[in-house]
């Protein structure tokens, strides 16, 4: 399987922003989301399973929602209330008989 990541941009502080994640085959696992700011690690920001369970890292829950579409092999991320803290690359992550990663797309939360 293949990812692609796309929705990216530059958003003001209290701004959203909606990311999409593709795949070119069918994801039965979990679809997550990662984010690399300058700097810093690789962190999981959230995760959803096939049946729709979806799980937060503390400081975006209640700001930031995952959805996928099984049908549509593709994977969502809205992000409400963004914060300066957020600015980072983000990729979209399946586990397919080993690590899949897309090639990420930056996210820039500037005033």
């Amino acid at each position: 399987v293949q990812l692609v990541e796309s929705g990216g941009g530059l958003a003001h502080p209290g701004g959203s922003l909606r990311l999409s994640c593709a795949a070119s085959s069918v994801v039965s696992g979990i679809f997550r989301w990662y984010r690399q700011a300058p700097g810093k690690q690789r962190e999981m920001v959230a995760g959803i399973g096939w049946d729709g369970d979806t799980f937060y890292v503390d400081s975006v829950r209640g700001r930031f929602r995952i959805s996928r579409n099984n049908r549509m092999h593709m994977a969502f991320l809205q992000m409400n209330s963004l914060k300066l803290e957020d600015t980072a690359v983000y990729y979209c992550y399946v586990y397919d008989n080993g690590d899949v990663w897309g090639r990420g797309t930056q996210v820039t939360v500037s005033s």
